[in-house]
């Protein structure tokens, strides 16, 4: 029921889902809004958090929410995995409330994967659970973020980086140096199999240098946001450039196609959502505009999680850590 486009969209991207990829999907909300469902199943829930709410009262307050529903059928093991483009702070809370942490995590983290046009998407993490965070919470984020791009993406020995203001140990604020100190120890690298290779920098996200990239939640979600800003005026100043003339409309003629395969491999919607990273279950938070096929991508990235066993491989680095 959450999202600018609901719930049409989020049903026909489930129904896509389904008939494309033969993914069970069950939709949570009201049955008499959902208008055709086709052969997946509808479980009601009364109420709609909505997207300017207060996400821990209303999760607290609203028990019939489809979000709230949705992260019980989770926790039930009716469902396998949840999937919601409405409010992320909802989501987040309604995901931990029902669905509890870890043991042994200390705070659940956003982990959003960033692309890249010549190699593997680079794994953001926090993109904005925590505002405020301290240096042993990024450890944590490190080792998770490495787990998951492991599993998604099949990156044998992850390459993590700490983001600041500079290459060098000494740059940075406080927390980037306190976390900086405790990512050089190579013990919880070891315990995922990855590797610390030092500060990065913004523009060292779309360029192959780290397969995870660690940060707190204001800064990650800034940057996030700066990305998909940057990229969207970009695309949308080339676009106005093709059509600005009649020999400029004949060159887009020959260029589009050579050029479409990089704007899919750029386009959000083809990224399957941000996964919460630390809750004892599979969650999948897309963005608030997220299309059909935005959310048919996501309920195949929250599929192939369950299937790795992305939670499992999570509790056992951070019972051995």
């Amino acid at each position: 029921m959450g999202g600018d486009r609901a719930p049409d969209e989020i049903v026909a991207g489930a129904r896509q889902a389904h008939e494309e990829f033969g993914i069970p999907v069950v939709l949570v909300g009201r049955p008499d809004d959902i208008t055709d469902p086709g052969p997946l199943e509808v479980v009601g829930a009364s109420e709609v958090i909505p997207m300017d709410a207060d996400p821990g009262s209303s999760v607290r307050r609203m028990k019939d929410s489809s979000l709230v529903r949705a992260a019980e059928l989770v926790r039930d093991g009716k469902a396998s995995a949840m999937v919601s483009a409405g409010n992320t702070g909802a989501t987040m809370a309604s995901a931990l409330l029902r669905m509890g942490r870890i043991k042994g995590v200390a705070r659940p983290a956003i982990a959003t994967p960033i692309p890249d046009p010549v190699g593997q998407p680079c794994v953001l993490l926090d993109a904005g659970a925590n505002s405020d965070c301290q240096p042993e919470w990024l450890v944590q984020f490190a080792q998770m973020g490495a787990i998951y791009s492991r599993d998604r993406y099949g990156v044998e020995r992850p390459k993590v980086g700490l983001l600041s203001i500079g290459e060098e140990s000494t740059k940075g604020n406080s927390l980037v140096k306190e976390t900086h100190a405790l990512l050089a120890d190579p013990a919880w690298a070891e315990a995922v199999g990855a590797e610390f290779i030092g500060n990065i920098e913004g523009r060292d996200l779309m360029a192959s240098v780290a397969d995870v990239c660690v940060t707190d939640g204001f800064t990650g979600n800034v940057t996030l946001k700066s990305l998909e800003g940057g990229m969207r005026s970009l695309i949308g100043a080339l676009l106005g450039v093709f059509d600005s003339t009649d020999e400029a409309r004949e060159a887009a003629a020959t260029l589009l196609p050579a050029l479409e395969p990089l704007y899919r491999q750029l386009d959000p919607e083809n990224t399957g959502g941000a996964l919460l990273l630390g809750v004892d279950g599979v969650c999948i938070i897309s963005h608030g505009s997220s299309s059909a096929t935005a959310i048919r991508n996501a309920v195949r990235t929250g599929a192939e999680m369950v299937e790795s066993g992305l939670v499992e491989s999570i509790r056992t680095a951070v019972a051995r850590s």
